[in-house]
């Protein structure tokens, strides 16, 4: 076992589903099997949804496929959901875990009060850098291998406010310039911004995480800070 930094560029060391699956199961959220052989997780409430969508394989996000997606209506018989979250494989599963968790203790999960800046922020204060040209809507890592940034939707991301042009936050780790992402997220338009900003605060942590398997072509970027 390896425990290393920055967690933005470990990867989810091949457990994405398990870790996120036995959270889910311990918040007590229902599962079930779809016809589509993806797996559906339900709040208790009725207001929250996460599915497991990698066999479906439904669209990529930077070439990768996108293995979960999450989402809020207002009430339980609604059926349209008010936002959509997605997150390829390879985003690390602790910080998918504290969006879960902060997404599981809201009462309202599909409304949010807090401005865009609140995500910089949170960004900011974990030592990461402002972009020159857009310092309130975008941040990279100090390394300048990720980023967060409020950017038009890109393609067969669902939201309920039918506008075209849609802004929602874009997260995506490039290590390399011009070789393949290691990860993307894609948050809908009408995901609260405080809810972004417990993604973007976890992605930023500079506690070590623990790892079996570490992501290729880390080398150099990734510091191991013990094994066990």
């Amino acid at each position: 076992m390896y425990w290393v930094a920055p967690r933005h560029l470990a990867g989810d060391d091949g457990v994405l589903a398990e870790r996120i699956g036995d959270l889910l199961t311990w918040m007590g959220w229902r599962m079930w099997p779809t016809s589509r052989h993806t797996l559906l997780y339900v709040s208790p409430d009725g207001l929250c949804g996460a599915e497991w969508i990698l066999a479906g394989y439904p669209f990529e996000l930077g070439g990768l496929p996108v293995a979960w997606q999450l989402s809020a209506r207002p009430h339980p018989s609604s059926v349209m959901t008010e936002w959509n979250a997605y997150f390829t494989t390879g985003v690390p599963h602790e910080v998918l875990a504290d969006l879960l968790v902060a997404l599981d203790a809201r009462e309202l999960p599909a409304a949010g009060f807090a401005e865009a800046e609140t995500v910089v922020s949170a960004l900011v204060a974990r030592g990461w850098i402002r972009d020159v040209d857009r310092p309130r809507t975008t941040a990279t890592d100090p390394g300048l291998s990720t980023s967060v940034s409020l950017e038009t939707l890109p393609p067969l991301i669902q939201d309920a406010d039918p506008r075209p042009e849609l802004m929602g936050w874009q997260a995506w780790a490039e290590p390399v310039l011009g070789a393949p992402y290691l990860w993307c997220a894609s948050f809908s338009a009408s995901v609260p911004h405080d809810l972004v900003a417990v993604f973007a605060s976890s992605l930023a942590s500079s506690v070590p995480v623990p790892r079996r398997t570490l992501p290729d072509g880390m080398e150099g970027r990734l510091t191991v800070y013990r094994r066990s």
